[in-house]
């Protein structure tokens, strides 16, 4: 069974940072691409960053110079680092893996950014 399991969530200030990470267990890593996605509440759940299988990435305009998706494949771990973030970044962010037919989602960790 694959598993996602989101960390590194929580409280910052404005034009702070965070790191979170995603590890995945289950399956082969490698084979995915992999995405970070967020919902605040009542809005849609919305991409914020996606990294394919041989790490080409791509990211939502809003978060574009500020956020930069990683992924290592030897610790099956994807991270999203996240910098100068602001009030509007405050959503949970969840980690999404895609391969074939395969789609699988972590459970999600809150982010909220307040002074």
């Amino acid at each position: 069974q694959v598993q996602l399991v989101e960390s590194g969530g929580g409280l910052v200030q404005p034009g702070g940072s965070l790191r979170l990470s995603c590890a995945v267990s289950g399956s082969i890593f490698s084979f995915y691409a992999m995405g970070w996605y967020r919902q605040a509440p009542g809005k849609q759940r919305e991409l914020v960053a996606g990294i394919t299988s041989r790490g080409i990435a791509n990211y939502a305009d809003s978060v574009k110079g500020r956020f930069t998706i990683s992924r290592d494949n030897a610790k099956n771990t994807v991270y999203l680092q996240m910098n100068s973030l602001k009030p509007e970044d405050t959503a949970v962010y969840y980690c999404n893996a895609v391969g074939g037919t395969a789609d699988y989602w972590g459970q999600g960790t809150q982010v909220t950014v307040s002074s």
